[in-house]
């Protein structure tokens, strides 16, 4: 099994993270892994991201990531930041190779057919379907497992608490992501444990 597939097969959500300040990265990281998601993904979408990622690493049982990786610059910024793998939005040719050749377990972003054969030609068979809910949702995902029955998938975006397990159910589906784990501002961590465990109690039919 390649350690993508590790990570993507450890719980059945990735909670896909913005963090605004840093301080709040070890209260939600924390919270997240008492609940039985260990797999986090934080989102370059914010200037206290990689530090995020840094404090993050310190909570025991965390397995951290860094998404929104959108070119080489931030590749190598969330490995040296300590990234244990990378997800992207999508997929370039400069993204892609940069990332095979760093080793790093790689999940890029992918919405269509041609998305996914740029992947196989590099080498990659695991992607993240991007944006799920308004790429077509679970139909549109089953129609591409079709022809690239050897791929995987992580669907992300628009997925809930509700409509995780329909996609869970898919058998190319490993996992999905979730952004509704953890709301804005200072982290209850007795809300995000409750929302990580009725997530990680989610399986596959």
């Amino acid at each position: 099994m390649k350690p993508i597939e590790t990570i993507m097969r450890t719980a059945p959500v990735i909670p896909v993270l913005v963090i605004d300040a840093v301080e709040h990265a070890v209260p939600v990281a924390r919270a997240l892994v008492a609940g039985g998601l260990r797999v986090l993904e934080v989102t370059l979408r914010t200037p206290a991201a990689l530090e995020a990622i840094r404090a993050m690493k310190g909570v025991e049982g965390a397995i951290v990531g860094a998404g929104t990786v959108v070119n080489p610059d931030q590749l190598k910024a969330a490995i040296d930041a300590g990234a244990e793998f990378v997800v992207s939005p999508g997929l370039t040719p400069r993204l892609g190779e940069a990332a095979v050749a760093s080793g790093i377990p790689f999940l890029p972003g992918t919405a269509n057919a041609a998305d996914i054969m740029l992947g196989l030609d590099l080498g990659l068979a695991h992607f993240k379907f991007f944006p799920a809910a308004t790429s077509g949702g679970l139909p549109a995902l089953k129609a591409l497992a079709g022809p690239f029955h050897q791929a995987r998938f992580c669907p992300t975006g628009g997925i809930t608490l509700d409509t995780a397990s329909d996609w869970l159910a898919a058998e190319p589906v490993l996992c999905v992501g979730g952004s509704w784990l953890v709301g804005k501002g200072a982290p209850d961590e007795n809300k995000i444990e409750a929302a990580a465990r009725a997530a990680s109690a989610l399986r596959q039919d």
